[in-house]
């Protein structure tokens, strides 16, 4: 796998992620009691052999660098390539100013000359934001051995989010046609993850560039089906793209299940993540847990049902914690009752509050708040 190269995008987006996508990316949302989101795409290109794997970056990124770290956990800490970082250090527009990305191609030519200088024959392309344990070696071999110019990702289930991509596939998996800004979604999902040669990326960013296009999807992928053999990989495992408070908490919820836990935790390609450093979960005499994620260093003295519990998160005795998602290190006093909250970290329920949400409306309290 040494001829593939990963390049992730975890640039700002629009989303609905509210106050969980006040302070870092969404690349970075902590997800599955241990893990960030970036954790799964990182993943999947460590299984597959990739050694080289840049990051692209824009802004409220402090977040993702404090768990990146020098890459280590993915085994991208390296003295030729490894994991590299890529701020938007050298892209200015007409006004002068640092600004939005209008899309992947505009981010691709702000790190233009990082692209040069790739090692490998190939480039893989995906989100930071995209839940799934991907077997990228072998869409890579499916790649070769279809001789696309570009091969798609795609997913039977309309899993995630509006304003999402979809393809027209034929027979023998080749793309007629990209669809976006659909009010009834039809084809295949793309999970936008894409497989293409380092020259042919190249020369799609400088052509673009050259006439001021900026879309990854109607500028190339739309633009360009009739001319470039743009070609398909259908995975049918779990995958989840998270763009909104809801969607995060049902794919959460939906990680309860074991049947999907099973697929997307598989033994053979294993998710690594920031180790949390945490003494064993306590479970008190009067504790009680039942059908929930528990991370290390957990203390619970209260009742918790159907919730998902990140590292480090106290319960006091007699507290109710239920259908909620609690991150890092946050405490819910003692007789609270919490129902369908997403706390974020450092948060502090007082005693005897209730925060009561709803499964198509949970709460979100923002990160280091104290009710």
């Amino acid at each position: 796998m040494n001829g593939l190269h990963g390049i992730i995008f975890s640039y700002e987006k629009r989303n609905n992620l509210r106050e969980l996508g006040e302070i870092r990316s969404s690349a970075s949302v902590p997800f599955g009691g241990r893990y960030r989101m970036v954790d799964f795409v990182l993943s999947s290109l460590m299984n597959a052999g990739v050694t080289d794997v840049g990051i692209v970056l824009h802004g409220r990124y402090q977040s993702l660098l404090d768990h990146l770290g020098t890459g280590k956990n993915w085994d991208l800490s390296r003295k030729r390539g490894g994991l590299r970082l890529l701020p938007p250090f050298a892209y200015l527009r007409k006004g002068g100013g640092l600004e939005e990305f209008r899309g992947k191609v505009e981010a691709l030519y702000g790190v233009r000359s990082y692209l040069e200088e790739i090692r490998q024959d190939y480039v893989a392309l995906m989100d930071g934001d995209l839940v799934a344990n991907l077997p990228l070696s072998e869409i890579f071999q499916h790649h070769l051995r279809c001789e696309n110019d570009i091969t798609v990702v795609c997913a039977n289930d309309s899993f995630a989010v509006d304003n999402g991509c979809y393809f027209q596939i034929d027979r023998d998996g080749r793309v007629q046609d990209v669809l976006y800004n659909l009010n009834m979604p039809r084809g295949y999902r793309g999970l936008e993850v894409y497989i293409l040669s380092k020259q042919l990326l190249i020369e799609l960013v400088d052509a673009c560039a050259s006439h001021d296009l900026y879309s990854w999807r109607g500028d190339v992928l739309q633009a360009r089906r009739d001319t470039l053999r743009i070609g398909s990989f259908i995975w049918n495992g779990y995958a989840a793209q998270i763009r909104s408070v809801q969607e995060y908490y049902d794919r959460s919820m939906q990680l309860l299940d074991p049947r999907i836990r099973a697929d997307l935790f598989c033994p053979q390609r294993p998710i690594q993540a920031k180790s949390a450093d945490k003494s064993s979960a306590y479970i008190g005499p009067e504790g009680r847990c039942v059908n929930s994620l528990v991370e290390d260093g957990c203390y619970i003295e209260g009742t918790v049902e159907n919730s998902v519990l990140f590292a480090g998160v106290r319960v006091g005795p007699g507290a109710v914690v239920r259908n909620c998602i609690l991150f890092k290190e946050s405490v819910v006093g003692a007789r609270a009752s919490l129902t369908s909250v997403i706390a974020d970290k450092d948060v502090e329920v007082l005693p005897d509050r209730t925060i009561m949400g709803h499964s198509t409306y949970p709460i979100v309290i923002a990160k280091g708040s104290r009710v």
